[in-house]
């Protein structure tokens, strides 16, 4: 929001060193644009009101103490109709210096690409060469990658639940933005792309930032879902191709050679999390994997028809494998209307006619007609016949390229996009176990008491005694809601069942035995879900490692984890334990609670993987995830990583291509740096952890 020199502000000299001052005039340049978008849309009563404000926040930041009662006066006397879009003038502002702060960090990264003596800090070739320095080799580097797994799990925030359509319209100006990188471009071309961006930016403040209509689930999800199918189904192939490039450039005998696998699949809690949002229900949990399943079929349905124009290899030219010719006859007898609509002129071109009927194939598992891709399995085998064929043909260089994109993106999002957690209070398990079993005064008993109880219940199998309220068939519905999606969807659809507040194991055989009610695997099968136990406040995180013990020593907790490949998660919350005790003391607590859970369940040669909880800001558990990674106490980091991402980062950190990328390789490359070569954190003394209990007993105290 510029203004003209002679009623600047004086204001103290703020310093931009020579990198960063193309992020200044990017500023300069988007406030002007914002500037003018306020007095054309608002007047210039408007902009005098924003300029005015503007100014005595500068004022008042640079220390004149007159300034804030002038800015306290100025918003007291706003009529809610200008303060609307008052409100809205800032926000737009720093919608844009953010986009601008972005763009900048793409600048940044092209830097250092060009530069090949500089690697950028935390990328994959500085890991890497830090490794190969260390003296770890090609060997111990693809042990690690088959070890690491990384998943994101998407939360949500309904305050950040902005349109797909603004969603886009900020993306469309990163885009302009970047396009003006380009320092060939000429001025007409500059005009033209600044007129773009204002054309979005004026669109956007036309467009009603959140529906009237009351905030549904579905509306959630649909936010997340943007950023899994705009950005990152478009960048996932980016990921894996700069990380194979960058280990070949470190170990350029290897180039060419080195495979990472998957490391890298996401989930969501949106649609699923019953305890962040009571409106969430079981017909939620179907209705939102049948519209990611449908989101994702047709970006492999429009991806597939892409690649049939691309493919246009004529069997005259070059020859195909007999496998993919069976199958293209196997797959014409099945779609023969599909089959009949293939030009007359195409159909002498193999791959381009195979990729029509892989298309119908994906039609028909859309519409859950007959002959269907049973699992992404089977997709990604018919995108293999293709590669095996190109391989064996000389097409290495005239469509590989494109088909291993294809099967990257298959690998990673399957038929699902995102697994689907599920999460749940404890007291509402607690609750209907009550009712269940018939069992008075269930909620005042001691949890050792419960335990006892429900451990007799497991072994006996026993039913709900009587009919359950609309509360207790609502819980037992969302097993059953699972079950419905592990079968359509695939066992990957589904993620763990979380339960928060967890105090002891009776919370954790609670969401047994009601598996088991809501029919939840066969009868007297072992239930096919992960039970993950939510530790929030500073008491249960202290005593986490107690409860796990003890459900790491009861037979029936055993059976069950021995059908599930002896591996246990446990989520740790951020945000609740500082709420709970104060940032320090919640700091404290966590880190001791990672070493003791580590501790406690190595003695029982189970597998373990810590779901951290955290938010978006710092004392929410919040900040730079790779100095967490490093910094984690001994054996919590093992390859497997599971982090939420909150609703109000999720734009942030995977709003645009390059910067999704980027927070991936940041993360992944910490990853590898302390699976790669396990590193032994500094011995903390005796005397540093007494000073620390004390500040952190203080700390709570005070709180």
């Amino acid at each position: 929001m510029s203004i003209p020199p002679s009623e600047t502000v004086r204001r103290a000299d703020i310093f931009f060193a020579e990198k960063d001052q193309a992020l200044k005039r990017d500023v300069r340049r988007l406030g002007e644009l914002v500037g003018e978008l306020v007095k054309e849309q608002g007047g210039e009563a408007l902009f005098d009101l924003v300029e005015a404000a503007r100014r005595a926040s500068i004022a008042h930041r640079e220390g004149n103490t007159d300034a804030l009662e002038e800015l306290q006066t100025l918003l007291s006397a706003l009529a809610p109709s200008i303060a609307r879009d008052f409100i809205r003038a800032f926000s737009t502002y720093f919608q844009m210096v953010n986009m601008a702060e972005k763009v900048h960090r793409i600048r940044r990264r092209r830097a250092y690409l060009i530069d090949a003596k500089t690697p950028q800090p935390l990328g994959f070739i500085d890991t890497l060469n830090k490794l190969k320095d260390a003296g770890v080799g090609v060997s111990e580097v693809e042990e690690a990658f088959r070890k690491i797994s990384v998943e994101p799990v998407f939360t949500a925030h309904p305050t950040e639940a902005s349109r797909r359509t603004l969603l886009r319209k900020q993306q469309n100006i990163a885009h302009h933005l970047v396009e003006m990188l380009d320092p060939y471009l000429t001025p007409q071309e500059v005009r033209a792309t600044l007129d773009r961006i204002r054309q979005e930016m004026t669109s956007g403040w036309q467009t009603e930032e959140h529906p009237q209509a009351h905030m549904r689930v579905a509306d959630e999800a649909e936010h997340a879902l943007f950023f899994l199918t705009d950005v990152l189904y478009q960048m996932i192939p980016l990921f894996y191709e700069a990380l194979e490039e960058a280990a070949g450039t470190v170990f350029p005998n290897h180039a060419g050679q080195i495979r990472s696998g998957t490391l890298v699949k996401f989930a969501s809690w949106v649609g699923g999390d019953m305890d962040g949002n009571p409106n969430v229900t079981a017909k939620n949990i179907r209705e939102t994997l049948a519209r990611q399943r449908a989101l994702v079929l047709d970006l492999y349905y429009n991806e597939c028809l892409t690649l049939a124009k691309q493919l246009s290899q004529s069997e005259s030219r070059v020859d195909v494998s007999s496998e993919l010719r069976n199958q293209s006859e196997v797959y014409a007898g099945h779609f023969p209307k599909a089959a009949h609509s293939i030009p007359a002129r195409h159909r002498e071109m193999p791959y381009r006619v195979f990729l029509r009927l892989m298309a119908a194939r994906l039609q028909a598992t859309y519409d859950d007609s007959a002959f269907p891709y049973e699992s992404p399995d089977d997709f990604i085998q018919d995108i293999e016949i293709i590669e095996d064929s190109l391989r064996a043909n000389k097409g290495r260089n005239a469509g590989l390229f494109s088909l291993h994109r294809l099967r990257t993106r298959a690998e990673t999002f399957g038929f699902h996009i995102a697994t689907l957690d599920v999460r749940q209070n404890a007291l509402v398990h607690r609750r209907v176990i009550g009712e269940g079993l018939q069992e008075e005064g269930w909620l005042d008993r001691t949890s050792e008491a419960r335990t006892i109880r429900l451990k007799e219940a497991l072994e006996r199998r026993e039913s709900p005694v009587s009919s359950l309220s609309s509360e207790g068939r609502r819980t037992l519905s969302v097993f059953q809601a699972i079950a419905y999606c592990r079968r359509k969807y695939g066992i990957n659809a589904i993620g763990p069942y979380i339960v928060s507040m967890t105090h002891g194991p009776d919370d954790v055989l609670s969401a047994l035995l009601l598996a088991k009610w809501g029919d939840l695997g066969s009868k007297g099968a072992p239930v096919p879900l992960d039970v993950v136990p939510l530790f929030e406040t500073v008491e249960d995180l202290e005593n986490s490692p107690t409860i796990m013990e003890g459900l790491l020593t009861d037979e029936i907790y055993r059976s069950h984890l021995d059908h599930r490949d002896s591996h246990q998660m446990i989520m740790i919350g951020y945000s609740d334990s500082n709420k709970d005790g104060g940032l320090a003391a919640a700091r404290w607590t966590l880190h001791n609670a990672q070493r003791n859970l580590v501790d406690a369940v190595e003695k029982f040669d189970v597998k373990l993987t810590l779901f951290h909880g955290r938010g978006g800001t710092v004392s929410r558990g919040g900040g730079r995830l790779h100095e967490a990674i490093l910094a984690a106490p001994t054996g919590v980091v093992t390859g497997r990583l599971r982090m939420t991402e909150q609703g109000e980062m999720i734009n942030a950190k995977y709003g645009l291509h390059t910067i999704a990328l980027r927070s991936l390789e940041q993360t992944v490359s910490s990853m590898l740096a302390v699976t790669a070569k396990p590193h032994e954190p500094p011995k903390i003394a005796s005397s540093w952890r007494k000073i620390m209990n004390e500040i952190a007993t203080a700390s709570r105290a005070a709180y």
